[in-house]
């Protein structure tokens, strides 16, 4: 395997440090750091970033998530190891990231649901990070960034 070429944010002066940045700020928002491991690993998982699994899977271990919820995450659904507000950042994840696959892409209910339990800022952080993970998704895939590759 061999990717295309670097990442683009590796290239472009500043790219990669104001996304950094911006993943940086997402954790100043009061979700909680193992949340945000979850929804990255499972945005990646939808994507195909091979890279952001790879590293996603190592950093959720760090921040101390267990195998078994990193095993069961693509199936969190049905798996009994996610708490309710987990589901619902989950939940969220899925829905942010797959936007063109219905036409209500963030439905009232999935709304609803995180709303019940991040406030504002929480949320904020949330979208933030999601968004942020499919920046990163979205370059690794393009250029078939090779898990394992970085750091």
């Amino acid at each position: 395997m061999q990717s295309r070429m670097k990442n683009p944010a590796a290239i472009i002066p500043n790219a990669m440090q104001a996304i950094l940045a911006l993943k940086a700020a997402t954790e100043k928002g009061d979700v909680p750091a193992k949340t945000l491991e979850l929804a990255h690993l499972r945005a990646s998982q939808i994507n195909g970033c091979g890279l952001c699994v790879d590293m996603g899977a190592k950093s959720a271990k760090k921040a101390g998530e267990t195998d078994e919820r990193l095993f069961a995450v693509a199936a969190w659904r049905d798996a009994p190891y996610f708490t309710d507000s987990e589901r619902a950042a989950l939940a969220l994840t899925e829905a942010v990231t797959r936007l063109s696959d219905r036409a209500d892409p963030v439905p009232d209910d999935i709304w609803e649901e995180a709303a019940r339990h991040y406030d504002e800022r929480a949320l904020s952080a949330l979208i933030l990070s999601i968004a942020t993970t499919n920046v990163f998704n979205r370059l690794n895939v393009t250029t078939r960034q090779i898990a394992g590759s970085w750091g």
